[in-house]
C-alpha cells in the first residue's frame, strides 16, 4: 500500500461553469449537439478564431523551436535546460491567453500555481486530450515532461524540448538516468501514467513507468487531476474537426503519493485513487 501525503485539493478560481462532468475522451459528439438557428456569420466568424489559433500555436512552435535550436548549440546544458523550459512554459501561456482573447477557451489553473515554488515533484495527470501537457506546462516553470522519441525530430517541438532536457520515455535506463539528472538540477518531471490519451473511463490502466521514476528518484507524486468541456483532441478527435466552443479546462490538486512496498499494488492503488476521484468529482461545462 502507498505511503500518502494528505494535501487539500486545489480549488480554482473564476470558473463560469458550475456544473458537468469529467472530460471523457470516448464520449460520442451526440452527447454535445451542435447549436443551431445561429448566425452564419458568426458560425463562420468562429471557424476563422479556430483555424487562426491553430495556426498560431504551430507557426509560435516552429519558431520557438528554430530559437532553441540554435540556443541548444551556445548554452551550457543546465543554463539551456532554463531557458528552454522558460520558453516552452512562456509560450504554451500565450497560446492560451490568446484564445481565451478570441473567446474559445476558459482555463482555470490557479491549483497549478501552487507548484510552482515548490521542490522536485513527480506531477502526475490523467491524460483525456492532447491539450493536457500544454495546461499544465503553462503553469510550471521548472518543469520537464516524459516524451516520446519521435518529438526530438519533430520540427515544431523538437528545437524546444532538445534545449528543455525532456526525458525520453522508449528507453527505462535513459528514463531514470535523465529523470535523476532533472531531479539533481532541482526540477518538476510531468508524467501521465495512462502512458497514452485516455479511451477507457475514467482512466486506462496505468504502466510501469510512473513507479520507475518515482521509486528511483524517491521524489513525491503529486497528482492532479485534468477536467474539460468538451473532448476536443481526444483519443481519434482530429485536429481541425471544430468542437464547441468555448472550451473550459480546470486542474485540481489531489493527494501526494510515496512509492513504496510492492510495486504492482502500488501502481493499482494509485489508479483506483484516480478513478474515485474521477467518478465523484462533477467537472465543468461551457456556457
Amino acid at each position: 500500500m502507498p505511503t500518502v501525503l494528505d494535501k487539500r485539493n486545489g480549488q480554482g478560481r473564476g470558473c463560469t461553469a458550475p456544473t458537468a462532468r469529467p472530460l471523457s475522451s470516448r464520449r460520442s459528439a451526440a452527447v454535445y449537439p451542435r447549436r443551431r438557428g445561429r448566425n452564419p456569420l458568426a458560425q463562420g466568424a468562429e471557424f476563422a478564431r479556430f483555424y487562426w489559433g491553430i495556426g498560431f500555436f504551430w507557426l509560435a512552435s516552429l519558431l520557438c523551436s528554430l530559437v532553441a535550436g540554435l540556443l541548444s548549440l551556445l548554452l551550457p546544458p543546465r543554463i539551456g535546460a532554463r531557458v528552454g523550459q522558460f520558453l516552452i512554459m512562456a509560450g504554451f501561456r500565450l497560446f492560451l491567453s490568446h484564445m481565451r482573447l478570441l473567446g474559445l477557451f476558459h482555463c482555470d489553473l490557479a491549483a497549478l500555481d501552487r507548484l510552482r515554488t515548490e521542490g522536485p515533484l513527480l506531477v502526475a495527470a490523467n491524460h483525456p486530450a492532447l491539450l493536457d501537457a500544454v495546461l499544465v506546462i503553462s503553469r510550471l516553470p521548472r518543469v520537464v515532461c516524459l516524451a516520446k522519441a519521435d518529438l526530438w525530430k519533430n520540427p515544431f517541438l523538437g528545437g524546444c524540448i532538445r534545449l528543455a532536457r525532456y526525458i525520453r520515455s522508449d528507453s527505462p535506463l535513459s528514463l531514470v538516468r535523465e529523470a535523476k539528472e532533472a531531479i539533481l538540477r532541482g526540477d518538476q518531471i510531468l508524467i501521465f501514467p495512462e502512458g497514452t490519451r485516455t479511451t477507457t473511463e475514467p482512466v486506462n490502466p496505468f504502466r510501469g513507468g510512473v513507479a520507475l521514476v518515482a521509486r528511483t528518484t524517491g521524489i513525491p507524486v503529486q497528482t492532479v487531476f485534468l477536467e474539460g468541456s468538451f473532448p476536443y483532441l481526444a483519443k481519434g478527435w482530429p485536429l481541425f474537426r471544430k468542437p464547441e466552443f468555448p472550451l473550459v479546462y480546470r486542474a485540481r490538486l489531489g493527494r501526494r503519493f510515496f512509492a513504496r512496498g510492492d510495486t504492482q499494488e502500488w501502481i493499482e492503488e494509485l489508479e483506483r485513487y484516480y478513478q474515485q476521484e474521477l467518478a465523484r468529482t462533477p467537472s465543468i461545462s461551457a456556457q
